[in-house]
This record gives structure tokens, C-alpha cells and sequence, in this order.
């Protein structure tokens, strides 16, 4: 991991990947491709997972519902190849929350690139309270790095 960061409106991480931003932009902007990298993906053996609109890129859908993962919903916004994903991220259980998650690709040289995963928005009074009881950075941190290392080992491999 080269940076992580945790902010009043949210979190980043960024990762070195020997691969050029082409090999990995399809890892992000294809939800189907989540399972592949994503540490969210096995928080639950009976994950409920749906897909709609676009099959990838700006449009597509993906839900989740799950007893340890929770449910909601992404969308992604944008998707310009190869170099960044926004996405729309709606959380309905075990809390309510709206954030934007963002990906950027920048290529570094001949086959590799930095990619950073940032997630932020608005933060409710719940999610205030809670962050002075308890680190964020703690909860979320780790699991966003995990899932950028996981991403790297599947562009990489």
C-alpha cells in the first residue's frame, strides 16, 4: 500500500499495480468482475447479488443484501476508459447512508499504474456519533486495503 487516508468525509487508499490501466479498468467497471477482488464480496456465504441496466460501465446496477454485509446499491455514474469509475453508493441495512465511491487508474510508466479507491459523502449523525466511540479508519481501512491488494493479485495474475 502506498497511501491511506481517512478524512471527515471519507477514506482513500491507493495500491502500485504492475499492470496498465487497460487490464485493470475492467476489474472496476464491470460489476460482475467485483467477485474477483472485492473484500465485500465474502463477508457472506449466502450473499444475495442482482444486476441491471448497463452490463458494465455508466449505467450499470449491481444490489446486494446480506445478514453480516448488509444491503444496498451501486450505480456507476462515470466511466471514462481506463482511467477513473464513479459510482453511487447506497447503503439501506444496517444503516442508512449515501456516498460516492471513486476509482482512478493513473498509468505510471511502461505496464503499471497507481489506482486509488476513495469513498466519501455526507455523514450522518449516527455515523458521527459512532466515529467518536469507535475508529473508522480501523473498521473500514483494513478491508479497503485488502480489497486493493486483491484487485492488484487479480490484474497481476
Amino acid at each position: 500500500m502506498s497511501r491511506r487516508v481517512l478524512t471527515a468525509s471519507g477514506w482513500s487508499g491507493s495500491i502500485a499495480i504492475a499492470a496498465p490501466p487497460e487490464k485493470i479498468f475492467p476489474l472496476i467497471a464491470d460489476f460482475h468482475e467485483w467477485t474477483k477482488w472485492s473484500p465485500f464480496e465474502n463477508l457472506d456465504a449466502d450473499l444475495k447479488r442482482g444486476y441491471a441496466g448497463a452490463e458494465k460501465g455508466v449505467g450499470a446496477v449491481y444490489t446486494w443484501d446480506g445478514k453480516k454485509s448488509g444491503a444496498g446499491r451501486m450505480e456507476i455514474l462515470e466511466a471514462p476508459p481506463s482511467s477513473k469509475v464513479r459510482i453511487q453508493l447506497d447503503f439501506s441495512k444496517p444503516m442508512t447512508a449515501h456516498n460516492v465511491a471513486e476509482f482512478t487508474i493513473v498509468p505510471q510508466g511502461e505496464g503499471s499504474s497507481t489506482v486509488t479507491w476513495a469513498m466519501f459523502g455526507p455523514q450522518p449523525f449516527a455515523a458521527k456519533a459512532m466515529s467518536t466511540v469507535m475508529s473508522m479508519d480501523k473498521m473500514v481501512g483494513p478491508q479497503f486495503e485488502a480489497g486493493l491488494a486483491s484487485m492488484k493479485k487479480a490484474a497481476e495474475g
